[in-house]
């Protein structure tokens, strides 16, 4: 829609686009003799910006001459700020308004002003909730994108760290920023990236993670390639590998593609560490990965298929306590991981006024009538706790460590240790299998890097990772 030479018609139709929404607000007044009107949301913008380097400036009749331009006038000398461009579109400048700009229009002229005046409340930043560091920095990502590019290039300053600026979503046309440095990062990579993030169509994007399954690919499977965190330190260190960051606006979570299955097991504090606890910990986080998966599965498998894996005297006091209870041992675990699961979903959804009741009736009702009823033997309750205690270690990988737990103690339970191995092949291939961007989800494991070894399963010291940067293309395939 094309504007029309009357500053108040185009104010209406304007104001008729947004339905007399109430934060819709206008004003009218006098520039260089013709009538002007502009057009803000109320909450987006500054008020103070607008009145002291707009309104005030623009009503001084100093500022202007009949003799020349008014439009020039304005961009030279009338407008005491920055950010100021001219729409001819009443659908674009309707897109800006909504993104807290203000809309001039003034009585003659066939383009509009658009203001850069944003000024809608932002969260301040915090810790970081999800991913603690013991010596990390303290500082977390927010909601409002433009502070996120900042924190970044505190940590990147350089010129090669390169933010381009995308709008998803047909209604909510919300900006979405892809970072990476120029010199690092594979432009096939990148494409790709960019592609997917293209041909996504949804209507609305109501935060980071709701773009991991169109980063994915189309090849099903129980791991994501596409990692987050809310940490700009850590964003950085996968940038100067030649990775990609997405950043949403309204998400403090920024996306990480690719994102590798080692990654899942490394962390800030290991470079902070001496070499020998950083592998010992890694190590540690891997130990917990398997047994937060499998332990539950295999001591159902032992107990009613093999149990002459287990020490006799372990096995006449599982038998004896098992022998207590109404139900399989099997149906034990499915329903004891189960009420796990919920305790652990109330925790995170219930108000923080609250949440530590839901900590106290798990633990009366899971620990101690349970066991006290006979619902549930006690043996069983102490593997579902390791197993809890395990998969908080690997915190991020939990959706993925949840069903594949349930899965290997169903099976385990009908079919013994055959099942699970299967099981096991059938998820190591699942592993190996994922590579939406040319970068294998296994690596450098599988396949084998040997260049990348010195930062994978093990940690080698500072000295000697200092003289080698890793970069992403010596992963691809």
């Amino acid at each position: 829609m094309e504007l029309s030479k009357s500053a108040k018609e185009n104010a209406q139709t304007l104001k008729n686009m947004f339905g007399g929404s109430f934060d819709l607000i206008t004003r009218e007044f006098s520039v260089n003799g013709k009538t002007a009107e502009t057009v803000s949301l109320d909450g987006m913008t500054d008020e103070m910006k607008i009145t002291e380097s707009i309104l005030k400036p623009l009503t001084d009749d100093k500022n202007f001459s009949k003799l020349y331009s008014t439009a020039l006038q304005i961009k030279d000398s009338a407008f005491k700020g920055t950010g100021i461009t001219e729409e001819k579109d009443l659908f674009a400048i309707a897109e800006a308004v909504s993104d807290g700009n203000l809309a001039l229009f003034i009585d003659g002229l066939e383009n509009a002003f658009v203001f850069s005046v944003q000024g809608y409340p932002r969260k301040s930043i915090d810790e970081p909730q999800s991913e603690q560091n013991e010596r990390g920095s303290c500082e977390s990502f927010t909601d409002n994108y433009k502070d996120n590019v900042t924190l970044l290039r505190r940590r990147l300053r350089t010129p090669r760290l390169v933010f381009e600026r995308m709008e998803i979503g047909e209604t909510s046309r919300t900006s979405v920023l892809l970072c990476y440095l120029s010199d690092r990062t594979d432009r096939e990579l990148l494409k790709k990236i960019q592609k997917r993030l293209e041909k996504t169509g949804i209507d609305t994007l109501p935060g980071s993670g709701y773009l991991k399954p169109f980063l994915d690919g189309r090849s099903p499977s129980l791991f994501s390639a596409a990692g987050f965190t809310e940490r700009p330190d850590m964003l950085a260190s996968k940038l100067a590998e030649g990775r990609v960051g997405i950043i949403v606006d309204g998400s403090p979570f920024a996306l990480i593609a690719p994102y590798l299955f080692i990654d899942y097991f490394h962390s800030l504090d290991d470079y902070m560490s001496g070499s020998l606890y950083a592998a010992f910990i890694r190590l540690l986080r891997v130990s917990c990965f398997i047994v937060s998966t499998a332990l539950p599965g295999l001591f159902a498998a032992a107990c009613v298929f093999h149990p002459e894996v287990l020490p006799s005297n372990i096995m006449l006091d599982v038998a004896a306590a098992e022998a207590k209870t109404p139900f399989s041992l099997t149906f034990e675990a499915v329903a004891i991981h189960l009420i796990y699961e919920i305790v652990r979903e109330a925790g995170l959804r219930m108000p923080v006024a609250i949440g530590h009741a839901v900590s106290i009736v798990g633990a009366l009702v899971v620990g101690d009538a349970a066991v006290t009823a006979g619902f549930i033997a006690a043996p069983m309750l102490m593997v579902v706790a390791l197993t809890a205690i395990s998969s908080a270690v690997i915190s991020k990988l939990h959706e993925s460590v949840a069903l594949i737990r349930f899965a290997l103690i169903i099976i385990g339970g009908l079919t013994g240790f055959f099942g699970i191995f299967v099981c096991i092949g059938l998820l190591i291939a699942d592993v190996c299998s994922v590579s939406p961007f040319g970068v294998p989800f296994s690596a450098p494991l599988s396949p084998f890097v040997k260049n990348a070894q010195a930062d994978a399963v093990i940690k080698c010291d500072n000295k000697i990772l200092a003289k080698k940067t890793q970069s992403l293309r010596e992963l691809r395939f």
